[in-house]
């Protein structure tokens, strides 16, 4: 299986477990892994017969527009049920950094799901 991978792309949602934390946007980097086939896409050079990443990374940004969670947990699921679903690929792993903690570098939390 090959895959495509999107590193740390910055988006801004709003979440935490207290209301005051969700009140505006924070800063976090989601990171993807996406399996897919190659072998159709390649031969052919053609974005058509492949996953569009910059069609992911868009709808990424997007994504919390009008929306808020408590828990980066069911943010990760959240974002690879939707890409499973739009996107169709065999398997996404997601993994989503929140810089909340002063004493840490990030905190985070990964899920992979399948098709």
């Amino acid at each position: 299986m090959d895959t495509i991978v999107i590193r740390e792309l910055e988006v801004r949602y709003h979440v935490g477990v207290p209301d005051e934390e969700r009140v505006r946007p924070q800063r976090l980097l989601i990171s993807l892994e996406l399996d897919t086939d190659f072998s159709r896409c390649a031969p052919m050079d053609d974005i058509d017969a492949t996953i569009n990443y910059f069609s992911v990374t868009r709808r990424l940004l997007a994504f919390g527009e009008g929306r808020s969670w408590k828990l980066i947990e069911r943010l990760a699921v959240d974002v690879a049920e939707m890409v499973l679903r739009d996107f169709k690929p065999a398997a996404v792993r997601v993994e989503v950094q929140k810089f909340i903690l002063p004493e840490t570098r990030h905190v985070a939390v990964r899920v992979e799901r399948r098709a």
